[in-house]
C-alpha cells in the first residue's frame, strides 16, 4: 500500500533504515578524508580500508584473502566505501531521492533488503563479467538496484493509465548513454558491470513488488464488495 500522502503541508521524515545508510557511508567517508589529510588516524586508512572491504574480482578466480571471509563479505562492504568526498554525496543523494519513492510507494522495510540485494547484484556482476585486477567500491550498484524499482513502478504507471510507456523506455536509454560517456570520460574507471547488475536485480524487485501491492488491492476490493453485498 502507498504510504505517499497527497497533502503537501504533511512533512513525511525519511525512513531510518535510509537515513541510517546514509549516514554510516557519510561517516566513513568523513573519517577517510579528515585521515587522506593527516588530520585524523593515519594517512593510508582509506587503502587500507579497500583492501579489506572492497570488491575485488580476483578473489572469485582463486587469488588469497586477507582473512577467510573477505569473499563474501566484500559483496556488501563495498558499498559503504566510496572513492572521494564527492563520489559518496552523488551516490547519497540519488539513494535519498530514490529511496523515498521506494518507501513511499512499498514501506520502509523494503530500504534495507533492497539496499543489499542491489549491492549483492552489482558485485556479483562486476566479479562475472570484469577481470580486472584493480577494486570496486561505491553504493552505485544500490543505487541502480532503487532505479531498477522507480523504472518498474513508472511503467506500471503509464501502463494502468493507457499512456505510452515510450517515455519510460527513454529514459532507460538515457541512463544507458550516461554510463557510455562517463566510462570514456572516466577512462575506464566506471564499474558499468555494477550498475547493471544492480539495475537487474531492481527490476525483478520492482516487479515482485508491484505485483504484491496489486494482489493486496484485489484482496481489498474483494473484502469490500462483500461487506457491502446485501444478505439475506
Amino acid at each position: 500500500m502507498s504510504q505517499f500522502s497527497s497533502d503537501p503541508t504533511v512533512f513525511k521524515p525519511l525512513p531510518r533504515s535510509l537515513v541510517g545508510l546514509a549516514g554510516i557511508m557519510a561517516l566513513l567517508e568523513v573519517i577517510f578524508s579528515l585521515a587522506d589529510r593527516g588530520w585524523l588516524f593515519n594517512p593510508a586508512l582509506r587503502p587500507v580500508a579497500f583492501e579489506y572491504g572492497a570488491f575485488w574480482s580476483p578473489l572469485l578466480r582463486g587469488a588469497q584473502p586477507l582473512f577467510s571471509g573477505q569473499p563474501w563479505t566484500m559483496f556488501l562492504t563495498h558499498a559503504l566505501l566510496h572513492g572521494s568526498l564527492f563520489h559518496m554525496v552523488m551516490n547519497v543523494t540519488i539513494l535519498l531521492a530514490l529511496g523515498r519513492l521506494a518507501s513511499d510507494h512499498y514501506g520502509n522495510r523494503v530500504i534495507l533488503p533492497l539496499f543489499f540485494a542491489g549491492a549483492v547484484g552489482g558485485g556479483l556482476a562486476f566479479g562475472l563479467i570484469s577481470a580486472t585486477p584493480y577494486p570496486m567500491i561505491g553504493a552505485s550498484g544500490a543505487v541502480f538496484a532503487f532505479l531498477g524499482v522507480w523504472i518498474v513502478w513508472d511503467w506500471r504507471r503509464h501502463r494502468d493509465a493507457r499512456v505510452s510507456t515510450a517515455p519510460v523506455m527513454t529514459r532507460i536509454l538515457v541512463f544507458a548513454g550516461m554510463n557510455l560517456v562517463l566510462w570514456f570520460a572516466l577512462g575506464g574507471m566506471v564499474a558499468w558491470e555494477a550498475h547493471l547488475g544492480g539495475f537487474l536485480v531492481g527490476l525483478v524487485a520492482g516487479w515482485f513488488l508491484e505485483t504484491r501491492n496489486a494482489a493486496r488491492a484485489r484482496a481489498r476490493h474483494a473484502t469490500l464488495r462483500r461487506l457491502r453485498t446485501p444478505r439475506d
